[in-house]
């Protein structure tokens, strides 16, 4: 039997997380010993390019992986309960109950045939088997209204594509709320919308996690999103955790050098207009046969500052940075932050150095 944490204890835990895709091409490494925890209230931020294992460390919180061919070991505790392993009839009572996903694209999520108010009513009445079909309605109109559905009283009876891209991202938010989950997942929920769009679905998340002291996960691109809502932030990069902390920290004082890059290539509104970003060189490495030793080593500007060849033969160990409490990086730079402060935070924000100064 699992037992529900108590107040200030993690709503949920992973602990050295593995997922490996076997493919004709060889193995998948995925997402490569991943460990973070996220408390009820609290917004966890994860961050990374394409391909980083984002989306498929999340997919395997609620079970989505397809269990002949994924091969997932380690831990992930949901209220206390294991979910790696737990049987499919289970994880189907945990999977939009307990935690609930918001994924990228909502068009391609809602089914077109379907009306909206259906597939909300649907949502629900999975979990509460006793509802009748005026109850499950009546509660799929109460969350369009409470997640800025304009006239939901008619709305509910529309399909997906008479819904805008914004009014769609909503009427998922409505579905993953639907059934009052401790956790919310949402998978670059702001893709694809304008920036005006983009600020009130980010509101609506703080309303209603605010409502519900929820848990919340934001995988996004956007370093500006998880500046505004995260408390805590995980970068991962190649499958791996690179730096793990609180949002001051990690954006204020990052200490591996891949966050570094994350942060040169945000585009500043407030800059000079012929200023350019700095990007990250090369591309993101194939899963199929990761680089030996620290995975950024072949993209780092910073590795002929370590001695020997210790980033391309040795992993770093994912250790404590030298400021911030729970600040975590995985780096063999011997003064990460001196560096940051010479020769990056110039480049990035010279108006802190002239502050400093």
């Amino acid at each position: 039997m699992s037992t529900a944490p108590t107040s200030g204890d993690p709503y949920l835990v992973v602990d050295d997380l593995t997922v490996r895709f076997p493919t004709a091409d060889g193995l998948v490494q995925a997402v490569t010993g991943l460990s973070y925890q996220v408390e009820l209230g609290k917004t966890l931020g994860i961050v990374g390019e394409s391909g980083s294992g984002k989306s498929v460390s999340s997919m395997a919180v609620l079970g989505l992986h397809d269990r002949r061919s994924a091969q997932i070991s380690g831990s992930i505790k949901v209220a206390g309960t294991e979910v790696v392993g737990l049987s499919e009839g289970r994880m189907r009572e945990l999977r939009g109950n307990a935690v609930a996903m918001i994924f990228q694209d909502a068009l391609a999520s809602l089914h077109p045939f379907y009306k909206i108010g259906a597939q909300l009513a649907e949502a629900y009445r999975t979990h509460h088997p006793k509802a009748t079909k005026k109850e499950a309605r009546s509660r799929a109109l109460e969350m369009l209204e409470r997640v800025g559905i304009p006239q939901p009283d008619k709305r509910i009876d529309q399909y997906p594509h008479q819904f805008s891209g914004g009014m769609r991202q909503r009427a998922m938010i409505a579905m993953g709320l639907i059934n009052d989950p401790s956790l919310l997942i949402a998978d670059e929920p702001t893709t694809a919308l304008d920036v005006t769009v983009q600020a009130q679905i980010l509101d609506l998340l703080q309303d209603l996690q605010q409502e519900f002291n929820s848990a919340i996960i934001i995988i996004t691109h956007d370093l500006g999103v998880v500046a505004e809502m995260a408390d805590d932030v995980l970068v991962m990069y190649a499958g791996r955790a690179v730096e793990y902390g609180s949002a001051k920290e990690v954006l204020t004082r990052p200490e591996m050098p891949y966050t570094w890059g994350l942060l040169s290539s945000v585009p500043d509104v407030a800059a000079d207009t012929n200023a350019r970003m700095i990007p990250i060189p090369g591309a993101p490495p194939s899963l199929l046969d990761p680089p030996s030793g620290c995975p950024f080593h072949p993209r780092c500007a910073h590795r002929e500052k370590v001695p020997g060849d210790l980033c391309r033969t040795e992993l770093p160990e994912l250790l404590p940075a030298v400021h911030g409490e729970g600040h975590l990086k995985r780096c063999h730079l011997a003064d990460p932050e001196a560096v940051f402060a010479a020769e990056v935070l110039p480049e990035i924000a010279p108006e802190m150095v002239e502050e400093k100064r």
